[in-house]
């Protein structure tokens, strides 16, 4: 879940060491009306702390998509696997994208955050509080820093 007065989910936090980002995995559930692809994804690496080393131009652009996903589509890096218009529920969403081709390497640390941000009907670009589960797949060298706990139950789960 992402907070409007701070409308970043993170992917992944607290690597240590030295490895390659190989993918990203996003639910997205949307709570508001209009269109939520406008974030940026983020990678912050190596000791950046207030820029990123790779910054995005938003969501659609980082999952190979076209102008609002018009279509569920599969390829071997990218895809929208799930477009639930909103009929009978809020809309979801289900992307994957693959750093085969384009992996992205770190030596010290990482950190991968996503913005939800999005425009509204009214044609306002807004930060959204809309429901956001991600997975982060990476590789790692021995040795490493001890992986984070997982947060308790309570901060994991939806609304």
């Amino acid at each position: 879940m992402t907070d409007r007065s701070r409308p970043e989910h993170e992917i992944l936090d607290g690597i240590r060491g030295q490895g390659n980002y190989v993918g990203t995995f996003l639910a997205w559930t949307q709570l508001s009306d209009g269109w939520f692809g406008e974030g940026e994804i983020k990678f912050f690496m190596d000791g950046d702390e207030r820029f990123p080393t790779i910054c995005g131009t938003g969501t659609e652009d980082y999952f190979c998509g076209t102008y609002g996903f018009p279509q569920v589509y599969s390829t071997a890096y990218a895809g929208n696997t799930l477009k639930h218009p909103g009929e009978g529920g809020p809309p979801k969403w289900s992307l994957y994208r693959w750093h085969i081709m384009d992996p992205i390497r770190f030596q010290r640390d990482l950190r991968v955050t996503i913005q939800a941000l999005g425009w509204w009907p009214n044609g306002r670009f807004q930060p959204l509080a809309d429901d956001i589960a991600s997975v982060g797949y990476w590789y790692q060298e021995e040795p490493h820093a001890a992986f984070p706990l997982f947060p308790p139950l309570a901060r994991r789960w939806p609304r």
